[in-house]
């Protein structure tokens, strides 16, 4: 009896044969070409991403009911997508991922309903979403029908954001309208070489524009780790990048009516970090790598740096205090000496109220200067993109602790977090240095005309400064006026952090009613 012959008479053998049929998808060559170009399949990035044998497909039968140009005769099982929900670490993940092999990924109505459907169960059921993206963008042949697929998922985005993560896997093309799902999501994971991100392709910017550009010029993995900040990692390969995906849905809550998952430390809460006194030079002007200061706080070292290619004046990380979630906020003075920003305002902004929808607890580390000075700074609206991290920070109801390592100076004293703008508990070295600016211009503004005047204005000069210095930027000045609660010595940082988290753990606030706030954007 012949397979065919066995299927008809046998339902469950045509179950069987249509589905195995859907899991290899159109032919071997197509597998052969995906792996040629270093990508994997759908299936296999799927495999990679989920706890072993978790993954549970939904309408994998599915096909499209489109006609014309040809496709009424070309109507593969799963229409280009991949759909479902498996585990990571033990905990639900739903997945789509876009299968290259079929009509290129290419959205269609029935592809968009398939990932409508994921989307819809995800937030119903309270649990992440990582799209594994790899897509050609709208299917043509479908007209306008695969352009409104695509502002259901947008929809959808929205509101998912702040209730479920999303996160975004760039794993092929991504051209478009299409690029403004990810763009919607948490965080963007890329692939060196093989992903690529933009509104217009190469063509049309040398057509409008004369500009000629390679694909990956334009929109791939490191312009947007490090030039545009649209993704929040570049990885050289896939099994990289989704081991990495695993890491961070490790450190995030399935949603935002529950806390992240707590780990049972190894390292304990009350272990003293005496190498913090040696870290931090006392000379203000002196750089260190604030990467450094947080390794030696977090448990056992480890931290999970969001955009570290980007912004790099300023370090934003998932890491655990004594077992518990926490997002670190530090200004990075080894990087443009640590100033805030255009775009260390905005990375820092998004992440403070990603932070703050997750109820992921926050500690700013502040050593900053000011903010960047100059013409290109203020036309480019600086003042707004600096209030929207003011902005994060006041609407933040989350348990926020504040150490000042070093200098805080004018208003990004008072952007990091400061107790005048709502942080729970504020912390301070004994080098600390909160001032309106500097001594040394403190001084020249002050005395400027006795120094102009003097027969030794170099002496005078200095004279002042240390009188400043000595009145009003010594390190209890402001303990004393009651703007840091303690300060402390550094190498009981961790204990005095993680006390202060506990303590604020129960935090309620009930912010006004109200439909919802006019953040500057």
């Amino acid at each position: 009896m012949t397979t065919e012959t066995a299927a008809a008479s046998d339902p469950t053998a045509e179950l069987a044969q249509l589905k195995q049929e859907a899991a290899d998808g159109p032919d071997e060559q197509a597998t052969a070409r995906q792996h040629a170009k270093g990508k994997l399949t759908a299936r296999e990035r799927i495999d990679l991403l989920l706890d072993e044998g978790s993954f549970q497909e939904i309408e994998a039968l599915r096909r499209h009911r489109a006609s014309g140009f040809g496709l009424e005769n070309k109507r593969p099982y799963t229409d280009g997508v991949v759909t479902g929900w498996g585990t990571v670490h033990g905990r639900t993940v739903f997945v789509y991922a876009h299968d290259f092999r079929i009509f290129g990924g290419a959205l269609g109505e029935a592809h968009a309903a398939k990932i409508h459907k994921i989307m819809d169960m995800a937030l119903a059921a309270g649990a992440p979403l990582v799209s594994l993206n790899d897509g050609a963008g709208a299917r043509i042949q479908e007209g306008v029908t695969a352009l409104a697929g695509y502002g259901g998922i947008f929809r959808r985005n929205t509101l998912a954001s702040g209730v479920i993560p999303q996160i975004s896997v760039m794993l092929g093309p991504c051209a478009g309208g299409a690029a403004y799902s990810p763009a919607l999501t948490d965080f963007i994971f890329m692939v060196r070489g093989t992903s690529q991100m933009f509104i217009t392709g190469p063509d049309v910017v040398k057509a409008v524009t004369g500009e000629e550009i390679t694909q990956n010029g334009l929109g791939g993995a490191d312009v947007h780790a490090a030039v545009s900040g649209v993704a929040a990692f570049a990885h050289d390969d896939e099994a990289a990048c989704l081991e990495d995906v695993r890491f961070l849905l490790s450190l995030l809550p399935s949603n935002n009516r529950e806390t992240a998952p707590h780990r049972a430390p190894d390292d304990p809460a009350d272990r003293p970090t005496d190498a913090l006194r040696d870290l931090v030079p006392a000379n203000p002007n002196q750089a260190y790598d604030v990467r450094a200061v947080i390794e030696e706080i977090v448990d056992d070292g480890e931290f999970f740096e969001i955009q570290p290619d980007w912004a790099s004046n300023i370090v934003c990380a998932l890491t655990r205090l004594d077992g518990h979630v926490t997002g670190v906020v530090a200004n990075q003075p080894a990087a443009f000496a640590g100033v805030l920003d255009i775009h260390a305002s905005e990375k820092a902004a998004r992440f403070v109220q990603f932070c703050d929808a997750f109820s992921i607890p926050l500690v700013t580390l502040v050593d900053v200067p000011g903010f960047l000075p100059g013409v290109d700074q203020e036309h480019g609206g600086v003042i707004r993109h600096g209030a929207k991290l003011l902005y994060a920070y006041c609407n933040a109801t989350v348990p926020r602790v504040q150490l000042i390592t070093r200098k805080a100076y004018g208003g990004a004293y008072i952007v990091m977090d400061s107790r005048s703008i709502g942080a729970d508990v504020s912390l301070a070295w004994p080098t600390n240095e909160i001032a309106v600016m500097g001594a040394e211009g403190a001084a020249n503004v002050i005395f400027r005309r006795e120094i102009a005047a003097a027969d030794d204005p170099d002496a005078v000069r200095a004279q002042r400064i240390k009188q400043y210095r000595t009145e009003l930027m010594h390190p209890y000045y402001a303990a004393e006026r009651g703007l840091v609660d303690d300060v402390i010595d550094p190498a009981a940082t961790r204990s005095a952090l993680i006390g202060a988290l506990a303590m604020l753990r129960p935090k309620y606030t009930d912010l006004p009613s109200r439909k919802h706030g006019n953040p500057p954007v």
